[in-house]
Parts: structure tokens; C-alpha cells; sequence
């Protein structure tokens, strides 16, 4: 452990030709509502927005190292490595080929076109990202270039490390209690081979997505494992299989410290750091702040660093973000309504909605029918507990209805 401190500690000081170190900041709204010191490890502060660029730059810094002549590296990535690496391309004068989906909203494209400059070309290849990667890899081996994973390489876990490394430098005591978010496992792996070596004590918790708990998979499992199916939203966490090499440093995690993070709720705290505290989140970057609300009796009175992992937010999602937090925190849901298709039957149904009760969404499903027809409702309000009093109403009067909220095949359909 000390031989990986040491490492680094070194790749540490070598980042400070690219960047200085990320803030570490006390966050007064979040200490007190939660009865504990919170500090927050902006990494959505770095020159690209997450912490991405660490791994990224260590690695190819050390490829350089071992490989002076080596002028190509490659990447397959949608996302904040993309960035990275071509920010790290454009600062050792190397050229990079970064492969992303076609799908990849072009915000993300530009982003990684604007960090990377003239230095990195971008080829969109492969409607999923395992069709990216294979093309990745196929160019790279023609081409004779370093292929640059994005967490599943040594160089890239030391360089994430570098976080841990400044938090304890920063701190004038180590922290409690360390949250982090996992996805392929660089930056978890890196922190807590890093805290083993020079604050044990320090207890570090895990928040990952419930829709690409992969951790949690292997840590059952013993190894890594792929997940049958995988939710994208988080996407910068989302990951289906974690990376071999991170597995090995959290093999013996305590599976109690391994939490799932539901994506609705994720959207509730992105919507608070913004509006309440200006911070603006990627979900990824989220993940280890709404955490604090599963791990309240652990924390209470002691020193917390959440890890924020990342900031590159495309605003252009905020609807879909605010209509997950509203359901989230139950104050819209969505239902099916048998509706008589007589004279007076709307009216009759609107004389049930209370005074906090708005209709977002009103669509017949079925028009034709002779006697009652099927309409979508959605309804926002300002208090959860009215639903009940409503659905009450509802079942009082014989309306026949159902909650789609969380059906996620109906939803799919039409909502």
C-alpha cells in the first residue's frame, strides 16, 4: 500500500503542470441539515468538469515515460474521459483518435473537439458503446497507437487517486467518513488504496446507480459480472460490467458500505445543489451528496467528504430531470382514467381536484369508444399527502382509474 501512496503522491505532483488542485469546500446547508461537517470535493471544478482528467493525463504521461517516440493515443468515449483525453493530448502535444457513438449528443462532441483543439480527431462510430470500443481497439492495433481505457488500467486508478491524495493534504485532520460515487471502479480503487496506506480510519462509503449496480454484482459474485440490463441515465457512472483491475483494490469491501442510489431521487438533489446552493451536478457527480440521505446514523456529528465528482450537466435534460424529482418526491403522478363519455363527466372529475392540484398532461387514448373512454392524466401538486385524498375522491365517486407512475412499460408508451 505504501509503494501505491507513494505513486501517487507523484502522479499528484504531476498534475500540477495541468491543473491545481480541485477546492475543498464546507458546505454550511448540507452540514446542517444532516447534523455533520460536510465538505465537498469539487471536481466538477476541474478544466474539464470532472475528475477524468486525473487517470487520463497520469497514464499518458506515464506511456510517455516508458515510450517517448508514442504519438497516438486512442480512446472509445461519450463522455468525460473523452474530455480528458483530449485535453491531455493538446497539453503533451500527442495526437488522439477519440471514438464516440453516433448517438452522443453533440454538446459532448464539442466539448471533447474544443478541449482537444486540433490535436484530437473525433470518429462517431456505433449506435451502442461495446460497437465504439471494438472499433477502438481495431484502429488502434492497425495504427499502432496506446489504447487509453477509461478505469480498467493501473495508470488510470493511480491518477484518480490523486483526489484522496489532496483531500488529505488539504484537510488538517483526515476525514470520518469519505462518499464517492463508483462506476468502472478507477477512482474508488485508487481512494481507497490511498486511505489504507495513510488514514485508515477514515471509512469510505460507495454510491452507485440502481440501475448499473455493478459493484454490488461482484462483490456477490466474487468477480466482476455483467449486468443484464443497464439504466443510462446516470451516464457517468452507468456501468455494465465493473473494471477488473479496480475489482482487485475493492474485492473485500464490506458490501454494507455499497449503496444503490435510485435515479428518480438523484434528480432531487441534482434540482437542490442547483437551486439552493448554485452548484450545477452531472447525475454521476451527484451520486455521493444524495447519499447523505441513506447514511444519516453514520455520519452524524463527524467530518464527511462527498466527492463531486463531475459537472458536465447538459441543460437541455433539465425537463426530463425536474419530472423525475417531482415523482421522486410524490408530488406528480400519472394515471389512466376511465372516463363515461357523457355529458357532465369532465366536470365531474374536475370538481374532485383540491386546490393544489394542477393538470400537466390531459390526452384521450381512445376516442372512439361508445361509452367511456381512457385518458391520460398527469397531475402535479404541492404536497404528496394530497394523492391519497384524491384517490379517495376517486374511489368514492367509482371512477375507475390506474396509477402508472412507476409502470415503467406503460410510462414508456405514453407518457
Amino acid at each position: 500500500m505504501t509503494d501505491f501512496l507513494n505513486a501517487a503522491q507523484a502522479a499528484t505532483r504531476r498534475m500540477r503542470d495541468l491543473f491545481p488542485p480541485t477546492p475543498l469546500m464546507r458546505n454550511d446547508y448540507l452540514s446542517d441539515r444532516f447534523g455533520a461537517d460536510i465538505w465537498l470535493k469539487r471536481e466538477d471544478l476541474t478544466p474539464v468538469r470532472s475528475y477524468k482528467l486525473r487517470g487520463a493525463s497520469n497514464a499518458m504521461g506515464r506511456a510517455l515515460e516508458t515510450a517517448p517516440d508514442q504519438r497516438l493515443f486512442v480512446a472509445a468515449s461519450a463522455g468525460n474521459h473523452a474530455q480528458g483525453l483530449a485535453y491531455a493530448c493538446r497539453h503533451f502535444g500527442v495526437r488522439g483518435v477519440i471514438f464516440m457513438p453516433v448517438t452522443t449528443p453533440q454538446q459532448k462532441v464539442d466539448k471533447t473537439r474544443a478541449f482537444g483543439g486540433d490535436a484530437v480527431e473525433i470518429r462517431m462510430v456505433g449506435d451502442y458503446v461495446d460497437d465504439t470500443l471494438a472499433a477502438a481497439k481495431a484502429f488502434c492495433a492497425e495504427a499502432g497507437g496506446h489504447f487509453l481505457a477509461p478505469f480498467d488500467d493501473d495508470h488510470v486508478i493511480e491518477g484518480q487517486a490523486s483526489v484522496a491524495v489532496e483531500v488529505l493534504e488539504e484537510l488538517d485532520t483526515p476525514p470520518d467518513v469519505m462518499i464517492l460515487p463508483v462506476g468502472g471502479g478507477g477512482l474508488s480503487a485508487g481512494t481507497r488504496q490511498v486511505l489504507a496506506a495513510a488514514s485508515p480510519r477514515t471509512q469510505m462509503l460507495l454510491a452507485e446507480p440502481a440501475g448499473g449496480a455493478s459493484l454490488a454484482a461482484a462483490l456477490a459474485g466474487g468477480a466482476p459480472v455483467s449486468l443484464p440490463n443497464v439504466d443510462t441515465f446516470v451516464d457517468g457512472a452507468a456501468v455494465g460490467t465493473i473494471g477488473t483491475r479496480p475489482f482487485r483494490a475493492l474485492a473485500d469491501v464490506d458490501p454494507a458500505c455499497v449503496f444503490a442510489v435510485p435515479e428518480d431521487r438523484l434528480c432531487m438533489t441534482i434540482l437542490e445543489m442547483l437551486n439552493t446552493e448554485g452548484i450545477v451536478l452531472e447525475p454521476a457527480g451527484a451520486l455521493s451528496v444524495d447519499l447523505l440521505r441513506d447514511v444519516g446514523d453514520r455520519i452524524a456529528g463527524k467530518r464527511v467528504v462527498c466527492v463531486t465528482s463531475g459537472g458536465n450537466f447538459d441543460f437541455e435534460r433539465l425537463p426530463e430531470v425536474r419530472e423525475r424529482a417531482q415523482r421522486a418526491a410524490g408530488l406528480k403522478k400519472y394515471f389512466v382514467l376511465r372516463l363515461p363519455q357523457r355529458p357532465g363527466a369532465l366536470r365531474d372529475f374536475l370538481d374532485l381536484l383540491g386546490p393544489e392540484d394542477d393538470i400537466a398532461r390531459f390526452e384521450y387514448l381512445k376516442k372512439s369508444a361508445r361509452n367511456f373512454g381512457s385518458v391520460l392524466i398527469g397531475i402535479e401538486t404541492r404536497n404528496p399527502g394530497n394523492f391519497p385524498e384524491l384517490f379517495a375522491k376517486l374511489d368514492a365517486a367509482e371512477f375507475l382509474y390506474r396509477d402508472i407512475t412507476n409502470d415503467t412499460l406503460l410510462g414508456e408508451l405514453l407518457i
